[in-house]
Order: C-alpha cells, then sequence, then structure tokens
C-alpha cells in the first residue's frame, strides 16, 4: 500500500486547570477566533484539524478537557487512546503551574507514556507573571516534556504546539517498534481508504476494520513527582 493512500489520524487530549485558555487555544487554532469572555467547559470539547507534517497529512483530533475537579471522572474516561497531550499552565495562575505534575500523573494512568509538550498560555501578561523562567525550564525538565510559551489572545506559538507533536507523533509512526500493521479484510475499503486510528484505549491485538493501530512506546514510567518539592 503507498504512503500517500494512509490518512494519519491522531487524539491529542489538552489538560490543565481551569481558565489557563485550552478551549481558547484550541478554538484560536482550528477557528482563528479568539474571545475574551471565560466560559467554563463542561465535561469535554471537541475539535479538528487537517495539517500538512514533513510533506504527510496528518488529522488532528483535539479533545478539550475540563479543568475542575468536578468534572474529573468524566474527563479521564476520555484520555484512553490518546497519543499525544498538551499540559497547559497560565503565567498568572500559580496555582495552575503546580498543578502540572499532578495532570501528567493522570493522563499517564490512563494512556502510559505519550508525548507531551508543556504550554505557558499568557505570555502576553509577562509583567504579571507569578511563574520565573527559571522554574518554568525547570518543570519541563522534570517531566521530561519541551517547554513551549504561548499567546492565545495574540496568537503566538499556539500552531508550533501542534506542530512540534505531531512531528513526534509521526516519528513514533515511522519506528516499527511502536505501531502494529493489521492487514485490511478483501474489499473492505476503496483504493484511498485506509485509517490509522487514534482511538484504540485496549491493547487487544483484534482488529476487524484493516487499521494501523498507533500505540505509546513500551516505557518505564517515571516518577514525576520526585523533584516536586524542590521546585514548588
Amino acid at each position: 500500500m503507498r504512503e500517500e493512500e494512509l490518512e494519519v489520524a491522531l487524539k491529542v487530549v489538552i489538560v490543565g486547570n481551569g481558565g489557563v485558555g485550552k478551549s481558547s487555544m484550541i478554538q484560536r487554532y482550528c477557528k482563528g477566533t479568539f474571545t475574551k469572555d471565560y466560559k467554563k467547559t463542561i465535561g469535554v470539547d471537541f475539535l479538528e484539524r487537517q495539517i500538512e507534517v514533513d510533506g504527510e497529512e496528518v488529522r488532528l483530533m483535539l479533545w478539550d478537557t475540563a479543568g475542575q475537579e468536578e468534572f474529573d471522572a468524566i474527563t479521564k474516561a476520555y484520555y484512553r487512546g490518546a497519543q499525544a497531550c498538551v499540559l497547559a499552565f497560565s503565567t498568572v495562575d500559580r496555582e495552575s503551574f503546580e498543578a502540572a505534575h499532578s495532570w501528567k500523573l493522570k493522563v499517564e494512568n490512563e494512556c502510559g507514556e505519550i508525548p507531551t509538550v508543556i504550554v505557558q498560555n499568557k505570555i502576553d501578561l509577562m509583567d504579571h507573571s507569578v511563574v520565573n523562567p527559571e522554574e518554568a525550564e525547570l518543570l519541563a525538565r522534570a517531566l521530561g516534556c519541551r517547554l513551549l510559551q504561548t499567546s492565545v489572545k495574540e496568537d503566538l506559538n499556539v500552531g508550533a504546539v501542534f506542530r512540534h507533536l505531531a512531528a513526534q507523533c509521526l516519528a513514533e509512526l515511522h519506528d516499527p517498534k511502536d505501531f502494529d500493521y493489521y492487514p485490511p479484510a478483501p474489499n473492505t475499503f476503496g483504493p484511498n481508504h485506509f485509517t490509522i486510528s487514534a482511538f484504540n484505549p485496549s491493547r487487544s491485538s483484534k482488529n476487524q476494520n484493516g487499521t494501523i493501530v498507533l500505540r505509546p512506546p513500551k516505557k518505564k514510567k517515571k516518577n514525576v513527582l520526585k523533584n516536586a518539592c524542590r521546585l514548588l
């Protein structure tokens, strides 16, 4: 099967405390819009966007999850099957920064280790920052993730966040150790219909639809709370 016949579809979850700009981020990225009016996400919201990365078409399915504790049981179920994660905190919200470790653990408990980027949003408010640059860099190193600074309001670096994650996932896709190939049944698909599934929370090898199923690399989990006291 030719490479151009594959559709790469990636499920990405966006997590972090309420009010850090998760919903605004995916609205800006997918629709090019921004509003100052904050509306609390109830449960989970979903948007998608098609992009090209290194000559390959990638469909990003972005799951915006509520950051409030009362929705915790609902949103964790939507982490399953995710292949990448955006972990966001706000420049002007110290509590959201200090919660980053626990958000990373919540995602790992459902998905294992998946490509994750730490996003420091609202850098247009740096004059009122409650997180210094050294702390943010130390957090990223402790969690083993890249740190990107964004301003959704100014549309600064928002696209870079998702392109970085897509590139990481594509790199894993092209490593034969990180995915399984199940040949399609005869006459199941037309010549241009072949999908890489973003939804496969189980590790079952059974597959009825001729799907390439991406799976996170099998790595030993790290104790991301190891340096929490030193950081915070």
